[in-house]
């Protein structure tokens, strides 16, 4: 009886040569799934699935994982204002994660005997597919032809041309991933320090001209309204807010970062919607919070940040770490204006029942409402005590 693998398949080349490979060389009944996080359209499933069947693939399956996406990361996201060395919203590899919790689910479902994927031996993915399939299925053998074997392109192709299977494999120039959290773009520039992208090489192309308004509404941290429109499901106020703002090519940068093999990796990306609701986020936080849950945030934000790109979303601490974060949100309600041009905007203000400037204590730098003079005098005193003490004594050592 045949051994059941499980592979996860995009339907590029790596992944049709493993249909191909394990199913005709190794002799396994080879069941393919995609686990969709909101990078896919209908009709691009529909045709990965249409290649899987014509690759030989004994079944294949659709795992729509968009919403888990969004509640179990993306919000959590939003809450520690995450942007990795203070610019990447760790946009697709933040969904490798839920893909493979998605696909070894799968694999236990359907009494796999073993999980495959078409990872290299030179990026993040392999780690975070392998981690994951080995905490939650460790009785499920992983296997990797990809990373296992060398070969090459072209050797990949002429192996499914041989065996029948002629599709259009061509190399692009950009490698393109896209995802609901943002879209990461590799060429030839980003393997090079000194140089960047081209205006080409950005899916979005600029189309808008002018200035444009936009409004973002939060609840309790969760973005709940563009425009005035109300949205229970957050995944398509996502969406509203990208369409709205990759006409202006908002969101573009590059990010330059330590992988978890411990070499530096280099990658560009635009993020309209990312960018603009955590920017519009963070400034809601800045009226609705205290400094110190502002300060605490900051802190765990950026390790939630980390370990979600390093593979550690497992990790029991992810949970306590989110649990901080939710609670922090209570007060973050209410609505940020933001004006768009082409490749930039700007933080107008912020509309909220829980702004903390508007207070009955005082106006900055107007009028004091709350104390006197005498106050601010006798607290003044105090409160240089320490510094007085201690420049008192370097005087005193110096004579």
């Amino acid at each position: 009886m045949k051994k059941k693998v499980v592979l996860a398949f995009s339907g590029g080349l790596d992944t049709s040569f493993c249909v191909k490979y394990l199913s005709e060389e190794k002799g396994y009944e080879v069941h393919t799934a995609i686990a969709n996080t909101g990078g896919f359209s209908k009709e691009e499933l529909a045709k990965i699935a249409e290649r899987a069947e014509a690759l030989g693939a004994a079944s294949h399956a659709t795992l729509d994982i968009e919403q888990e996406y969004y509640e179990k990361s993306i919000k959590y996201m939003v809450f520690g204002n995450v942007l990795r060395n203070g610019t990447y919203p760790i946009s697709v590899s933040s969904e490798r994660i839920f893909q493979a919790i998605a696909i070894i689910e799968y694999a236990k479902k359907i009494g796999a005997d073993y999980v495959a994927h078409g990872s290299t031996g030179a990026g993040n993915d392999q780690v975070r597919f392998d981690m994951t399939f080995e905490v939650l299925a460790p009785e499920i053998g992983i296997i990797t032809p990809t990373r296992d074997m060398t070969l090459t392109r072209e050797y990949e192709i002429n192996y499914l041309r041989e065996r029948g299977f002629v599709a259009d494999f061509t190399k692009l120039e950009y490698s393109i991933n896209k995802g609901l959290w943002g879209t990461s773009i590799g060429g030839k520039e980003t393997l090079h320090s000194e140089q960047t992208l081209p205006e080409e090489a950005y899916p979005s192309q600029v189309t808008a001209s002018g200035e444009e308004s936009l409004k973002i509404g939060f609840t309790e941290g969760e973005i709940s309204s563009v425009n005035g429109t109300e949205y229970s499901d957050k995944v398509e106020a996502i969406r509203a807010v990208e369409a709205i703002a990759s006409r202006y090519g908002i969101g573009r940068d590059m990010h330059i970062g330590d992988t978890i093999i411990g070499i530096k990796g280099r990658v560009g990306f635009e993020a309209a919607a990312p960018i603009l609701i955590i920017a519009a986020h963070k400034m809601l936080e800045k009226h609705t919070l205290t400094k110190w849950q502002q300060y605490w945030k900051d802190q765990v934000g950026t390790w939630y940040g980390m370990f979600l790109h390093e593979a550690q979303y497992l990790e029991p601490v992810m949970r306590d770490i989110e649990a901080m974060l939710l609670s922090s949100q209570r007060n973050v309600t209410g609505t940020v204006e933001i004006t768009l041009r082409p490749y930039s905007y700007t933080l107008v203000g912020v509309d909220s029942t829980f702004d903390l400037m508007k207070t009955d204590f005082g106006e900055y730098g107007e009028v004091n409402k709350a104390w006197t003079a005498d106050d601010i005098k006798g607290f003044t005193k105090i409160l240089g005590n320490q510094i007085k003490i201690y420049h008192n004594v370097q005087k005193r050592n110096e004579k």
